[in-house]
């Protein structure tokens, strides 16, 4: 059985989670950072040198950073669908799944999430919000070209690149702010609000993280 430590609202404890549930692997979740504290335990930073969930172990071999628990658990017990195996054909998926985590992410997570959840109203700046505003615009504008008619990034088959597109997407369709016109992008999140494991897993309500 694999063993994730981290708090079920944490978006990059969501990542590994899911990823396991899509490929039905029995996990136990462990409730971690966050108000449960434990980020400087020593035996949790041995798994996690910077003492930030998730952490994740699967027999002898122990991983943090959500991503690489992602490819490993697609490398390891995915389906060609899940993971291709063909080089090239992984890697057009893995450019994707790199620019959802390192550049749309950034802007949901690092930028509008935490202005609206994690910063007091009165404490907002608004110039700070246009512009987290314009850059989500740019990136929902570009993902939704990419994905088109999908119904996923891989075409007819649902891949470790939806899961490092979509983990992050109920706060980005949740969040209270403007975003772009994406059709594409909403008809796929829509589909992704249609799978059991993801909402188990990643439609969990954040409004313990707010700012009081």
């Amino acid at each position: 059985m694999l063993k994730i430590w981290g708090r079920a609202t944490s978006a990059n404890v969501q990542a590994a989670t899911w990823a396991a549930a899509e490929l039905d692997l029995p996990t136990e979740r462990i409730d971690w950072g966050g108000k449960f504290g434990g980020n400087d335990d020593p035996a949790f930073r041995a798994m996690s040198p910077a003492g930030l969930v998730p952490a994740m172990q699967d027999g002898d071999l122990t991983l943090f950073e959500s991503p690489a628990m992602v490819r490993y658990l697609g490398a390891k017990y995915g389906n060609d669908a899940f993971w291709p195996t063909d080089p090239a054909a992984r890697a057009a998926l893995d450019q994707w799944a790199e620019w959802a985590k390192g550049t749309f992410y950034s802007v949901v997570i690092g930028s509008l999430f935490f202005n609206l959840i994690r910063v007091k109203a009165a404490d907002r700046n608004a110039a700070t919000m246009a512009v987290a505003e314009a850059n989500a615009a740019t990136c929902a504008r570009t993902i939704d070209a990419r994905i088109g008619a999908g119904p996923w990034l891989a075409g007819d088959a649902f891949s470790f690149a939806d899961v490092m597109l979509g983990h992050f997407l109920y706060r980005y369709y949740t969040l209270d702010f403007t975003r772009a016109v994406a059709p594409n992008l909403d008809a796929y999140y829509a589909r992704l609000c249609a799978r059991p494991a993801f909402a188990r897993h990643v439609m969990i309500n954040y409004d313990e993280l707010r700012a009081e």
